[in-house]
């Protein structure tokens, strides 16, 4: 679908229109924006929640653009580390980029949106220096907690030319889940270098656009993620801050994601097959080509009719539905599809900073994961259905009473 002149909108990386509609969610409140109960007779706001691709560039993105401090604030409810299996894979990335760069107590490592710590805690074992930068108090101050350096601010050319200034140049300088959150992606992609050393290592870890298209995630569409990214789109945005993509690998986490590795343009680095490989991947799965963005729109609105068609079978059968999980992308698939309590009694997270608010939107509640035990609901719907594995292995004694796990992406499917 194109967008009338009237209402064209212009690239947030090379400044061409944008004429392309990937997907139109229609009005969405902001997702980790929960209502608390003395707020549930106050109205919420709403805002365009429609992505965009550019035909010049290929950056997918949105059109609505809210303040970051929207967002990532004093009360930010997501901490990385519940998730089990996210512990795990930040575990790994650091045994395995201690291997691969040869980090040492001589070495400084800092990540950008450092959450609660998550991911340093593991180079704090080692004893290698490191540093977050985490614009978020409540998350700032749980990284802190845990010994880890942190530095309560947003990452941008201010913050770097102060770092290096101060005598901190990164050897290791990544950022996790934090590159489709910024407005500015061209200014945060410049303030990279100011920070880095002169043989120092970037990685960046991001869903990949491909893996969203076909698997149908459009519910990781919400505002907070401003971009939707492919090595396509990134690299010009790498190339105009004087930064060289010399690596990238494939992950299973979010649904399936990219790691780049980028240097200074002019460092030693040597590029690797896997960046032209992956390059000609996504040209050859169509990520070059307009048609690719019109389908997907038309597969996302099958899957909304597909789930209401599921959930009103379930209520007429008497079912009682329970939701796994207040994520963001749970609140973006419920309002989206308009599912509130009259399909869903509550959704329930394993997050205090989240137990007994309200989703926003939908205004369904939020109770610990205990509560499922003692409730014993028919369906429990699993929302971050990216962690589905480690959630059905949390709650495998809903199957003592009969109960049945449900994901809603790709598409509706019943676990056995």
């Amino acid at each position: 679908m194109t967008v009338p002149p009237s209402h064209a909108h212009h690239c947030r990386a090379c400044g061409a229109g944008l004429v392309d509609s990937f997907v139109d969610l229609g009005l969405s409140p902001v997702s980790n924006a929960f209502v608390a109960e003395r707020d549930l007779d106050r109205g919420e706001m709403y805002y365009p929640l429609h992505a965009m691709v550019c035909r010049n560039c290929w950056l997918v993105q949105l059109t609505e653009v809210l303040r970051a401090d929207t967002h990532f604030h004093d009360d930010y409810v997501y901490f990385s580390s519940y998730s089990s299996s996210w512990l795990v894979h930040a575990e790994r990335y650091v045994a395995d980029m201690v291997a691969r760069f040869a980090l040492d107590r001589a070495s400084q490592v800092i990540e950008i949106a450092s959450n609660d710590g998550y991911l340093l805690q593991y180079f704090v074992k080692r004893q290698i220096p490191c540093l977050g930068v985490e614009p978020t108090a409540s998350t700032a101050r749980a990284a802190e907690a845990r010994g880890v350096p942190t530095l309560q601010t947003f990452f941008d050319a201010q913050t770097a030319n102060e770092l290096a200034r101060s005598g901190r140049k990164a050897d290791l300088l990544l950022g996790n889940n934090v590159l489709a959150h910024v407005p500015d992606i061209n200014g945060f992609v410049a303030a990279m270098p100011i920070l880095l050393a002169d043989e120092g290592v970037i990685t960046l870890e991001f869903p990949h656009l491909l893996r969203l298209i076909t698997g149908q995630q459009f519910d990781t569409i919400y505002h907070e993620h401003y971009f939707y990214l492919s090595l396509t789109a990134l690299l010009p945005v790498f190339a105009q801050a004087g930064l060289r993509i010399f690596d990238v690998e494939t992950l299973p986490t979010h649904g399936g994601s990219l790691r780049i590795y980028g240097c200074h343009a002019g460092a030693r680095h040597e590029e690797t097959a896997a960046v032209h490989a992956m390059l000609d991947h996504e040209v050859s799965a169509g990520l070059t080509d307009p048609a690719t963005y019109h389908a997907f729109a038309e597969r996302v609105r099958t899957l909304k009719r597909d789930l209401l068609a599921f959930l009103v079978d379930a209520k007429r059968n008497g079912k009682r539905i329970v939701g796994y999980g207040a994520a963001a992308k749970g609140n973006t698939l419920f309002n989206y599809c308009g599912i509130g309590r009259d399909f869903v009694d509550y959704v329930v997270d394993r997050n205090p900073a989240k137990q007994g608010k309200y989703l926003p939107g939908s205004r369904i509640p939020v109770r610990p994961p205990e509560f499922v035990m003692q409730d014993k609901p028919d369906c429990l719907l699993i929302l971050p259905w990216n962690i589905k594995d480690e959630i059905v292995a949390d709650m495998a004694g809903i199957r003592d009473w009969g109960g049945q796990f449900v994901v809603p992406i790709p598409a509706v499917t019943v676990l056995r």
